[in-house]
């Protein structure tokens, strides 16, 4: 659930990680494409440059058929992605991210999540600089 100001939780050093996947995941407001394809715009804030985080997000999408990108924005406090697939490839993506950084002691929120229109033919995940 989101905090009162707007801002998802998310943090990868504490066991609650797992319900706020959920969150991220089963939003009442999504708009799947007819096809069940849905693509999120995300921003993250916190400890996300510089940790691998780019390099794990396109491990996890590509190992759970999630397609999109990630990049470093140039504040160093926030990497910016957008993640295509079915409701269940998201959601298994969120697990296997959130299974990932588990045991390294970095913190992060969801700072933005949007869902927008499917890219037609986006075929893989890539990391943008």
């Amino acid at each position: 659930m989101a905090r009162a100001d707007g801002i998802w939780p998310w943090s990868n050093h504490h066991a609650k990680s797992d319900a706020n996947t959920a969150n991220v995941t089963d939003d009442k407001t999504a708009n799947p494409a007819p096809d069940g394809i849905r693509r999120l715009h995300l921003v993250f804030r916190g400890e996300v440059q510089g940790v691998g985080f780019r390099w794990t997000a396109s491990r996890c999408a590509t190992q759970t058929g999630c397609t999109g990108w990630v990049r470093n924005e140039p504040d160093w406090e926030t990497v910016t992605m957008e993640l295509q697939g079915t409701q269940e490839q998201i959601s298994t993506f969120f697990a296997t991210f959130t299974k990932a950084w588990s045991r390294y002691p970095i913190e992060y929120v969801i700072d933005e999540k949007n869902d927008i229109p499917p890219v037609k033919g986006d075929s893989q995940f890539k990391v943008r600089y």
